[in-house]
């Protein structure tokens, strides 16, 4: 078996969600989830199939950001592993919606942060082991950090 990390590349502006499903009408369904939640929301979705044509699907309303999904979901190369890239909204918005589907089986990320992939590949396929999102902590935060932090989110309308 063989180890690698892919680099997830995605517009600066935009969020990613990867995840793993196990169904070839993810697509649509991650389409509809996220128009019927953030209307406004502007994404590509791309899905790895993990048998019969092993197509790598692809919806959205946004042709670069369908481009970037689809990019990654090659990469990667994972079946059954779908990539979602995110503008206009945020993942916080679409999340719930997304786990919510029936075919979807778990969350590896959903970050604007730098991500890599861990894929394994032996003969057969490769898997997605985890991800690395972001940078490692330089510290724990201070009383002014977690002020600085409860602020923050007061200030972008997350709390109140």
């Amino acid at each position: 078996m063989e180890l690698r990390t892919v680099k997830v590349e995605f517009p600066e502006s935009a969020n990613v969600i990867i995840g793993q499903t196990h169904f070839i009408k993810t697509t649509e369904d991650l389409y509809e989830a996220i128009v019927s939640t953030v209307p406004q929301a502007r994404f590509g979705v791309a899905f790895c199939e993990a048998s019969g044509p092993c197509l790598v699907r692809v919806e959205g309303n946004d042709d670069i950001l369908k481009k970037a999904a689809e990019e990654n979901a090659v990469r990667i190369g994972a079946g059954h592993t779908f990539v979602v890239v995110l503008e206009n909204a945020y993942p916080i918005n679409v999340l719930n919606r997304i786990k919510d589907l029936q075919e979807v089986c778990g969350i590896f990320c959903a970050t604007a942060n730098p991500v890599e992939v861990i894929v394994a590949e032996n003969e057969r396929g490769r898997g997605i082991l985890g991800v690395i999102d972001g940078e490692k902590p330089k510290g724990v935060e201070t009383e002014k950090d977690a002020e600085d932090r409860k602020a923050f989110l007061r200030k972008i309308g997350y709390k109140r």
